[in-house]
């Protein structure tokens, strides 16, 4: 039995090590990094968060005190036998992970979906992504409406409803990850980016029409990429109170990665062109 499980934990090991190497290869962890870049340095883009502001950021602190209050010292308590003297952190960094959950998962759900929505989209316009874009909603024209996010009409393909019940308790039972020090919160941000990664992107595979099985085949050909982009936008949003403002942040860089897509596909498509007539 002991033997069985030590080659579980080294076959776990090394498919860990493995999917990290190609993660940190893929490089689109650095997106929700640009995204900050690009939000701070496009004003029209702001207001989608500025509308969303308060109550958001009252649902994050009223969610991150109640757990504090109720659950910090029982953790501390569970976190000590595993712990040892770093329990009141690790305690902390697990509350912290709660809350960041539990309001995203609110939040997402009953505030801010149309209101990502938006920035995604208008990340594209300007981007200028304009026909990806009018795929899922009209689009205004004219003088008045030069920002991206004052061009954007109506919905015509609605976003996806918000997070499941399922992915709520799924993202709650890998925490006691977290009581396993360094490895075990490695594996932890992995595990949430799996999950966080490909649903970045939702909108822009709603956007070109994909169905479920054309989805799933496109993430798991960029799976690596994807846990890539998640893990570093799951850290990002792991953050109390300033969480709201990097889902906004995290969803331009979504974005952005959607646009670069775009981008070589077209390309690819004028070199296969060019080759064709010469």
């Amino acid at each position: 039995m002991a033997d069985r499980l030590k080659a579980i934990l080294l076959r776990e090991a090394k498919e860990l090590k493995t999917l990290l190497s190609e993660a940190v290869q893929s490089g689109t962890y650095l997106y929700p990094f640009q995204g900050i870049l690009y939000f701070l340095t496009h004003r029209p883009l702001w207001s989608p968060l500025l509308s969303q502001l308060l109550p958001t950021l009252s649902l994050s602190l009223a969610v991150t005190a109640t757990l504090f209050f109720f659950t910090y010292l029982p953790q501390v308590a569970l976190l000590a036998f595993t712990s040892g003297p770093l329990a009141p952190f690790s305690a902390i960094l697990l509350i912290l992970s709660e809350s960041s959950t539990i309001t995203t998962y609110l939040s997402r759900t009953l505030l801010l979906r149309d209101s990502l929505t938006d920035v995604f989209d208008g990340t594209l316009l300007a981007r200028g992504d304009t026909a990806l874009v009018s795929a899922g909603r009209q689009l205004k024209s004219g003088s008045g409406y030069l920002d991206p996010i004052g061009r954007l009409g109506g919905l015509v393909r609605r976003p996806l409803g918000g997070l499941s019940v399922t992915g709520l308790v799924r993202s709650l039972v890998y925490l006691p990850l977290n009581m396993v020090p360094v490895v075990g919160t490695v594996m932890y941000v992995l595990a949430q980016g799996k999950r966080v990664g490909p649903a970045a992107h939702e909108r822009y595979f709603q956007l070109k029409g994909w169905d479920g099985r054309k989805r799933e085949a496109w993430v798991g050909l960029h799976r690596s990429a994807y846990t890539s982009f998640g893990a570093a936008a799951f850290v990002l949003e792991m953050i109390p109170v300033a969480s709201l403002a990097f889902s906004y942040t995290n969803t331009v860089g979504a974005a952005l990665w959607a646009s670069n897509l775009e981008k070589a596909v077209a390309q690819g498509r004028s070199s296969g062109e060019t080759k064709k007539t010469g």
